[in-house]
């Protein structure tokens, strides 16, 4: 049998001598992938679907801050494992941030046993001629490195 090809699409985060364990994790256990990866522009409606009101934040940093609560207590409920759960999707901003005091990478893989990937597109750029490409990604080389 041959393992599912679904890391062309993402970069794995590594935790120090883990990345053969999450590799064989998500190419041969039964489960899913998380998407926690909620960005920018679509943010506010999430929150507001999660009872979360605009007049709670004032403007985008404080905004975010309330989309990583929210995606922490996700994360630290008993029932978010890796029993099921093969790995989860992080917009970089989660990444650069923590959860219980632990960089949420880490915390994902040592006290989850998730797999955390890094979300690397920037989204879909206008349409030109009919086509619509995804948007650039700048300084893809740096958000790797921090990544791993």
């Amino acid at each position: 049998s041959q393992a599912p090809n679904i890391l062309n699409s993402f970069a794995i985060m590594a935790a120090p001598g883990g990345w053969y364990e999450q590799w064989k994790k998500v190419a041969w256990q039964d489960g899913f992938l998380a998407a926690l990866d909620q960005s920018g522009g679509s943010t506010g409606k999430a929150l507001r679907l999660y009872g979360i009101a605009e007049s709670e934040y004032t403007g985008e940093t404080e905004m975010m801050d309330k989309m990583h609560e929210m995606r922490s207590r996700i994360i630290k409920n008993p029932k978010f494992n890796g029993a099921r759960i093969l790995g989860a999707i992080l917009f970089e901003a989660t990444m650069d941030r923590e959860i219980g005091g632990i960089p949420s990478a880490k915390y994902l893989w040592e006290q989850k046993n998730v797999v955390p990937f890094l979300k690397i597109d920037k989204g879909l750029a206008e349409e030109k001629d009919g086509v619509q490409l995804m948007k650039d990604i700048p300084m893809l080389d740096e958000l790797l490195d921090r990544g791993v």
